[in-house]
Order: C-alpha cells, then sequence, then structure tokens
C-alpha cells in the first residue's frame, strides 16, 4: 500500500457534499503533504469542480457500475473516501474493490441496512487483512459514537467505574440536502425500511433477550427529561445512531475493552422552555406524519419532486448560520455521572458531515500510527473503534468543541 499513487481519492467529487469535501480538502491540506485526486463518472463535471474551485488535482473517472474501472481506481490509493450516494445503489463495488484490493474506507452513508450487507460480506476478511471499512463517517454517527466513547472512557480512566447507560441530546439548525434525502426514499423502495427497526440491526451474532431489545427500543413519545429539567422527543436520527453505537460497543467487548454490563444508549432531540412541551409534541407528531407518508408508495412519489433533488441543498448562506449542540450523560454504576459536549458551527448535515467525513480519512491518512488497536486492526468498523481518540484529536483542533467533565 505504501507505493501506492494517491493516498487519498475522493470519489463522487461532483455532488453537492462532494464538492464541499473537496473544497476542504483543498483548504486543509498542505502540498505535498497528502497526495489525492477526485474521482466520479464524468470527467467534464470533475473538470469543472476544478475549475470553479481553482485547484490542480488528478482527476479519475470510474463509473460505479464499470467494476474493472472501480477497481483500477482502488489499486491506485491507500485511502477510498465515497461520497456517492444512494450507497445501496452505487458502493456495493466500491466497497468489494477496497476489501479484496485492501484499501481503506470511510464514508457519510445512513442506510443501516447496507452497512449491515457489508457486515456479513465483508467484515470477517477486512478484519483478517486489517482493512479498515469505516462507513457512517458524518453526522451519521460521528458526534454519537465518538461522544459515548469518550464520556465511557473518560467515567472508566478518571472515576474507575464501569458505565451503565450514556443519553444523548441533540439541538440542531439546518437543512437536507438532496443526496440524503435520495437515500432515505431508497431505503423504502427498496422494501428495507423494516430492517431499521431491529435496535441491534449492526451488532455481531448473538443471543439478544427479549428483556434487552425492549430496553433498547427507539423512544416513541415526546416525554418530560428529570435529568435535564426540560421536554425531550425521538430524534428522527436515532435509529441510525443508536445502531452504530451499540456496535461499538458489542466490538469493544468482543476485545475485552468493554463500555460496561448491561450497557444502553438511547438519544433524543431536546427543547428549551419556555415552549419546550409543545414543540416535542409537534416534532413528535410531524414525524410521525412524515414516517407515515413515506411508508405509501403513492405518498412518496407524490412527496419527492417537492424536496431537494440529488446534487441540491441548502445556500451557502444557510449552511453557516446552522449549528449543532449534542450533550450527552453518562451514567456510571455507582451513581455518579459524566457530561460530554460535541458542537460546531455549521450546518450539521453539510459543513459539519464534510469536516467529520475529510477529519476521518485524514485520521488514516496521516495518523495512521495512533489509530485504535494497532495496525492490525480492521474490519468494517465504526468511527469510535477505528478512529477513537486521534478522531477526537483532530477535530478538536479544527476549533470544534469537544468536553467531558464530572457533573
Amino acid at each position: 500500500m505504501a507505493n501506492r499513487r494517491y493516498d487519498v481519492v475522493l470519489y463522487g467529487a461532483t455532488g453537492f457534499v462532494g464538492q464541499q469535501t473537496v473544497q476542504y480538502f483543498a483548504q486543509h491540506t498542505h502540498p505535498g503533504q497528502v497526495h489525492w485526486a477526485i474521482a466520479g463518472r464524468n470527467r467534464q463535471k470533475l473538470e469543472a469542480v476544478k475549475s470553479q474551485l481553482g485547484i490542480e488535482v488528478n482527476v479519475i473517472v470510474a463509473d460505479s457500475q464499470d467494476q474493472r474501472a472501480i477497481d483500477e481506481m482502488v489499486s491506485q490509493t491507500r485511502i477510498l473516501v465515497n461520497i456517492a450516494g444512494p450507497f445501496a445503489v452505487y458502493g456495493d463495488g466500491i466497497v468489494d474493490a477496497c476489501v479484496r484490493i485492501q484499501t481503506h474506507y470511510v464514508d457519510i452513508t445512513g442506510e443501516t441496512p447496507w452497512v449491515k450487507r457489508l457486515i456479513n460480506r465483508y467484515h470477517q476478511q477486512a478484519s483478517s487483512d486489517g482493512t479498515r471499512i469505516i462507513p457512517c463517517c458524518g453526522f451519521d454517527s460521528v458526534p454519537s459514537d465518538l461522544g459515548t466513547y469518550l464520556v465511557v472512557r473518560y467515567m472508566q480512566q478518571e472515576l474507575g467505574v464501569p458505565c451503565q447507560a450514556v443519553k444523548a441530546y441533540f439541538q440542531m439548525v439546518g437543512g437536507f440536502n438532496g443526496g440524503t434525502l435520495a437515500s432515505g426514499f431508497n431505503l423504502y423502495d427498496s422494501g428495507q425500511a423494516d430492517q431499521v427497526r431491529d435496535p441491534f440491526l449492526l451488532n455481531p451474532p448473538g443471543d439478544q433477550s427479549n428483556e434487552k431489545i425492549e430496553r433498547n427500543r427507539d423512544p416513541e413519545r415526546p416525554h418530560y427529561d428529570p435529568d435535564l429539567n426540560t421536554w425531550v422527543s425521538p430524534f428522527f436520527m436515532s435509529p441510525v445512531n443508536t445502531r452504530i453505537v451499540r456496535r461499538s460497543c458489542a466490538l469493544f467487548d468482543q476485545w475485552q475493552a468493554p463500555y460496561g454490563s448491561d450497557f444502553t444508549y438511547q438519544e433524543y432531540l431536546k427543547f428549551n422552555p419556555p415552549w419546550a412541551w409543545l414543540q416535542a409534541k409537534g416534532v413528535t407528531v410531524g414525524m410521525a406524519l412524515f414516517s407515515g407518508m413515506m411508508q405509501q408508495t403513492i405518498c412518496r412519489h407524490l412527496l419527492q419532486p417537492l424536496l431537494p433533488q440529488p446534487g441540491s441543498g441548502p445556500s451557502q448562506q444557510a449552511m453557516n448560520q446552522g449549528w449543532f449542540h449534542c450533550e450527552l450523560l453518562g451514567f456510571a454504576s455507582d451513581g455518579r455521572r459524566v457530561r460530554g459536549l460535541i458542537q460546531d458551527q455549521g450546518d450539521p448535515g453539510n459543513r459539519a458531515t464534510v469536516k467529520f467525513l475529510c477529519e476521518s480519512a485524514l485520521c488514516l491518512a496521516l495518523n495512521w500510527d495512533e489509530l485504535p488497536g494497532g495496525q492490525e486492526r480492521g474490519g468494517v468498523l465504526t468511527p469510535a473503534t477505528g478512529l477513537g481518540d486521534v478522531l477526537a484529536k483532530r477535530l478538536h483542533n479544527t476549533g470544534m468543541t469537544l468536553e467531558v467533565s464530572v457533573v
């Protein structure tokens, strides 16, 4: 791998998030530090991205349906960054090539049934080869997964006690891009939406008791949370993020670095007084209505043209004005609590996602010797198990807030 032409190839560079990813790499890597290229299926569009951003970078043309071209692209790089969704439609051949050719991989998918498919097909081989396949390195699901990891390890290392549970509370301002919505529509069109309801969808095979499954069911109703003294509601990203956190917990169990006995994780949307109750109720009803519409084929077909299409998204001003705030509460087995906080300025689904993705790739490119598990760790991993403290440090160095303290 050391003899490959590129350190990183950005695939899907002409899309809405892809162009932001190219811009981030251009602004945050020094000449000669990282050798990178951009890739996609249309040379003219790739050249237009170069011209628009005023950068000099090599171009690789590869259609996701042309396996020979994909193999040629993957064989040239140490790390493949995939931004071309829906990933269940366009990602299989890319990940397959990365596993066969032993190229590390990161993406921004939130399509958990597809991630389950990757685990079933490739985890054993990638683990044996030490190839890190790390999906969900965007806003799905870095704050949840990395935040939980930091809270748990702080509790274990500073307080000397195992963690019993973590709850995460999100607040944010931002918008959706067309690619994210296309992935959501494909989830329903392909008939895979029912799989999302399994709270342990991404866990290794095992006997999950009915009691454990019930304790980890997704919240369905708003409620008053006495730990925050305000109202919270179900979080629309919880069916993705909680599965990633539980996979991290299960993998750490296998590696004799457990979070804690019968560890549980849940997450919510948080609302501030005085209208917290009304907002929590309203958001819950809105989510239920949208979910109901998505389950009806005719409603999906009527709704889809009204929403942002692939290649489109919020304005630059809207993305700059966005923000997110992820507050975590960890509960120790002896009753003590630890508070975590991850927050940043910028639209979470675009600005934050791009930062999470790019810094994840740069962890693999520049901090390989520091990564958790040593060079032998591989498999279909999570941000916490594949990148851990290295990613936390890189994000902190970008100005993002990452804090952990005793309550």
